[in-house]
């Protein structure tokens, strides 16, 4: 991959005009506004009306329904990809095809074996892919895992996510909840991101055991709940809680808890901060109850764009040889082969191990 000169406008494109592209139009307009040397140049939909609905809301220049249209573009240097989940990879080879870098929505696909499609063919082109999960890019979720690597917790016990959400009916209207699109239900969409941040925090887990089901959204083909525990290789616990089907949905809470302190995660603000050893930033770490990261718990809509904007810098850092990408395609890849292994189990109805990435 060839650095980006540190002159140059980066010009990015979005393949698809749903609700999420109007959080990467903004973090981009955030960017630009910053002094940042990006621009938005291009929008691509199946639906020509909804691609010149955003173009309008967020003056992009252009749009089309042809993504080969997009894609033929000199002044577009990265395509964010947000489509439906299970529709990533057909675009995505499209984009890499056309030598673009590439940003895509989680998951990175909803198949360990179409991520891996994905990937191997960008690593053919030498081109950039990297991963939308802004949950690892928020500062409370980043002083967890400093700690963590330094050694605080001491040896970690239990590892666990909570996401107890509510999605109203009619927004399982779409493709929402479709196997073939959505990959899943609410843990391949909602709970996803409580799901990547523990791998990151507390490392891939080696074995597996879930339920899955479906208590309020009957109508969906996916599970609107899920328990899931998890072992680690190390030793420690953990579990996984997710529905959509709570009314009127809580926070998304992370828990690790070790030897030697233990902290709590909801949404980015820590809500408890407690070790056998405390240090002077300590009561400032828990008096700090900034979150620019926004709720999805009530809906999907209540979320900020300040997390796509902060991972967005740094797919542009990256390009410009600043420094490397942290939430690259391989990296991604983890989660959604533990998404799909905690599906495995509750299809089998029997633990599933995991074979390291």
């Amino acid at each position: 991959m060839t650095d980006v000169g540190k002159d140059k406008v980066i010009g990015f494109g979005l393949i698809g005009a749903g609700m999420i592209a109007n959080y990467h139009a903004r973090a981009i307009a955030g960017l630009a506004a910053e002094g940042c040397k990006v621009r938005l140049a291009g929008v691509a939909d199946l639906s020509l009306q909804s691609a010149e609905r955003l173009a309008e809301e967020h003056h992009i220049p252009f749009f089309t329904d042809d993504v080969e249209a997009l894609l033929a573009r000199d002044d577009v240097d990265v395509v964010c990809i947000v489509t439906p989940s299970g529709a990533h990879l057909e675009p995505a080879l499209q984009a890499i095809a056309a030598g673009k870098h590439l940003v895509i929505e989680k998951p990175l696909e909803v198949t360990v074996e179409r991520v891996n499609r994905l990937l191997d063919a960008a690593d053919q082109a030498g081109v950039l892919v990297a991963a939308i999960f802004q949950g690892r890019f928020g500062m409370a979720a980043r002083t967890i895992k400093q700690a963590i690597d330094a050694g605080r917790f001491g040896r970690l016990v239990l590892c666990s996510a909570y996401v107890k959400w509510h999605r109203a009916a009619d927004y399982y209207k779409g493709w929402k909840g479709s196997l073939a699109l959505d990959g899943g239900g609410a843990v391949m969409n909602q709970a996803i991101h409580a799901v990547d941040l523990l791998q990151w925090l507390a490392g891939m887990p080696a074995e597996v055991s879930a339920f899955t089901t479906r208590r309020v959204h009957l109508q969906i083909e996916a599970e609107d709940t899920c328990c899931a525990t998890f072992r680690y290789e190390n030793g420690a616990l953990g579990t996984l809680e997710a529905t959509t089907a709570a009314y009127p949905g809580w926070e998304r809470r992370v828990e690790i808890c070790g030897a030697f302190g233990s902290a709590a995660l909801e949404d980015d603000r820590i809500v408890r901060w407690d070790f056998q050893d405390p240090v002077p930033d300590d009561a400032t770490i828990l008096s700090d109850n900034r979150t620019g990261a926004g709720s999805g718990a009530g809906a999907p809509d209540q979320i900020s764009h300040e997390g796509h904007q902060k991972q967005l810098r740094e797919v542009v850092d990256a390009l410009r040889g600043k420094k490397p990408l942290s939430v690259t395609g391989r990296e991604a890849l983890k989660t959604v082969a533990l998404v799909r292994a905690i599906y495995a189990s509750a299809e089998q109805n029997s633990p599933v191990q995991l074979n390291n990435l």
